[in-house]
């Protein structure tokens, strides 16, 4: 007997491409759950894509990066998602490697994971 129904264990900040529908049907193959937060700390940036599969998942050959700055002053909006362990490596799959996952604390106090730029320190 198995059972298909999985419980999101992992919480996604995402500021990006992965809150939009079409790329979660694509990422994940069903429609996230999620709730709006911010990133302080963080500043965002834009990213140059030069994946031709994720700019075709997307629509988009620029996506948005953030880089930590620790300045307060300095926050990124967007949605927490709910996922499970499987769909977070799927979702490790997705993003070009300008990215990498950190883990974050949000402004609700949420500890998640997030892409952020790994060019920066």
């Amino acid at each position: 007997m198995s059972d298909t129904t999985v419980e999101p264990t992992e919480y996604l900040f995402s500021y990006g491409t992965l809150q939009l529908e079409a790329v979660q049907q694509a990422t994940f193959g069903r429609k996230l759950d999620g709730h709006a937060d911010q990133l302080p700390g963080y500043r965002l940036g834009l990213l140059e894509i030069r994946d031709p599969a994720v700019v075709a998942t997307s629509g988009k050959a620029h996506h948005p990066i953030v880089a930590y700055t620790g300045d307060a002053r300095d926050c990124v909006e967007g949605m927490v998602l709910r996922i499970t362990s499987a769909e977070l490596r799927q979702a490790d799959g997705y993003e070009v490697s300008d990215y990498r996952r950190d883990r974050v604390v949000l402004a609700s106090g949420t500890a998640a994971w997030a892409y952020v730029d790994a060019r920066a320190a």
